[in-house]
């Protein structure tokens, strides 16, 4: 019998880390990596990361039985912009 868990997070302060990413992606500098000369059908990519430490709840749904898990834990996001691009979210990490 196959047994079927649901898991989802919450954050605590969603705008705070929205924000937080947005500034990253709406960085306005760039040292010129994404204008370097590449081979045919590749691309440079400038890029733009931060540290961030967030907290929230951890939920796991087991049939009826819910356990809610606090968490403050680090992440790490990185975003990438090409040649004429503008910077957008590529991947976010858990540091823990």
């Amino acid at each position: 019998m196959k047994k079927v868990i649901n898991i989802s997070t919450s954050f605590d302060q969603p705008d705070l880390l929205e924000d937080l990413v947005e500034k990253l992606a709406g960085r306005r500098y760039d040292i010129g990596y994404g204008k370097a000369k590449m081979p045919f059908n590749l691309e440079a990519l400038e890029t733009s990361s931060t540290e961030t430490y967030t907290s929230g709840t951890v939920s796991f749904t087991d049939n009826d039985e819910i356990i809610n898990m606090p968490f403050i834990t680090s992440f790490f996001f990185t975003c990438v912009k090409g040649k004429d691009d503008e910077y957008k979210l590529a991947w976010a990490s858990s540091m823990s």
